[in-house]
């Protein structure tokens, strides 16, 4: 990882919500989901915050480099029709090694919709790709 990271570092992300980023959209085979009503998914809002995250951390990746959540602690707290942008505030509050520590907070524009913290761990893709794919031929995938 490139130096420059640090502490209190700061970005902002936004993204407009669609149709396909809805609860009965997180799983289509999920019979229950589709009763559910058409708002912006808990799962998708987890994955929002990650990718604001994941582009917070791009400039200070070395070639070969990235980064992939390995904890999630974060609260849904208001509804977000479709066709309202979200944007997702991140902080970086910690760095352990190769772990970096996200306050996330994300707002439609309306309401603050979610908010808590994300770790992320850089990864070098040579060492981590051929693992799961390892672990994808023990079992057949």
């Amino acid at each position: 990882m490139k130096p420059g990271l640090a502490i209190g570092a700061s970005a902002r992300f936004s993204h407009r919500i669609g149709a396909g980023h809805t609860v009965p959209a997180l799983f289509p085979e999920a019979a229950l989901f589709q009763a559910m009503p058409g708002v912006f998914a808990t799962g998708y809002m987890v994955g929002l915050m990650e990718w604001a995250c994941v582009e917070q951390l791009a400039p200070y990746h070395d070639l070969g480099e990235g980064s992939l959540g390995t904890h999630v602690d974060v609260s849904h707290i208001a509804p977000t029709p479709p066709g309202l942008t979200v944007t997702v505030e991140t902080e970086v509050t910690a760095i352990d090694g190769k772990f970096i520590w996200f306050k996330v907070r994300a707002q439609d524009g309306v309401d603050m919709i979610g908010e808590g913290r994300h770790q992320r761990a850089v990864v070098r893709w040579d060492k981590f790709v051929p693992k799961a794919m390892a672990k994808a031929e023990r079992v057949g995938a």
